[in-house]
């Protein structure tokens, strides 16, 4: 048994997703952002940079925080989900864990939470995030996922493109982009796993 700490953010949903596609066994906690419960002293203990998702193995004591660790964690315990090559996989979870999550951030935070405070920095993050979008076009237009087959890169970017409305974004200029976003929201483990800890929202629409 896997024990969840998380909230329905990119990050969050990106383990959720992950343990529904292997068919682990998991209890979901749900830490609360807006009520600040990520600072609470037993979360802390878990995961010391108050950031969620987190893991505890049950099964095993291990402890874990940061999505990208995470994934890797749970999928070499379940010999799944790394794509046609390791390196492959690890190049393009770096590329999201380095770029692509803390760009979008900053657009969402900027362009949607915070329009017109600075428009230096949403035009400086929102042409980012299309230099980054393209990016992935154009490695969709020549690989159906990102490694090859379906793997935990294919699982970590997913949720941050499943915000491109917060990041104004027309899928419809990413054509490659917008078929893998749109045969990975059918799958029913990504279904499950976006609507943990709770529902928050339906998964949009390209």
């Amino acid at each position: 048994m896997i024990d969840l700490y998380t909230w329905p953010t990119p990050n969050g949903r990106k383990v959720s997703i992950a343990l529904e596609e292997m068919g682990l066994a998991y209890r979901c906690h749900a830490v609360n952002l807006q009520e600040q419960e990520q600072f609470h002293p037993n979360f802390l203990a878990i995961s010391p940079n108050n950031k969620i998702p987190a893991i505890v193995d049950q099964d095993t004591g291990q402890s874990l925080m940061e999505s990208g660790a995470i994934l890797m964690y749970l999928a070499d315990k379940c010999g799944q989900f790394w794509g046609d090559d390791r390196y492959t996989t690890l190049q393009w979870l770096m590329w999201q864990m380095g770029g692509l999550g803390p760009m979008l951030g900053q657009v969402h935070y900027f362009k949607k939470y915070n329009a017109g405070k600075s428009v230096y920095a949403e035009e400086r993050f929102f042409h980012e995030a299309l230099r980054l979008y393209q990016v992935l076009d154009q490695r969709l237009g020549e690989s159906e996922y990102v490694s090859g087959a379906y793997s935990i890169a294919d699982v970590a970017i997913w949720p941050w493109v499943s915000r491109f409305e917060w990041q104004g974004i027309d899928l419809a200029d990413f054509a490659n982009v917008k078929r893998w976003y749109e045969v990975i929201a059918l799958r029913p483990a990504v279904q499950m796993g976006y609507d943990q800890p709770m529902y928050m929202n339906d998964i949009p629409k390209a």
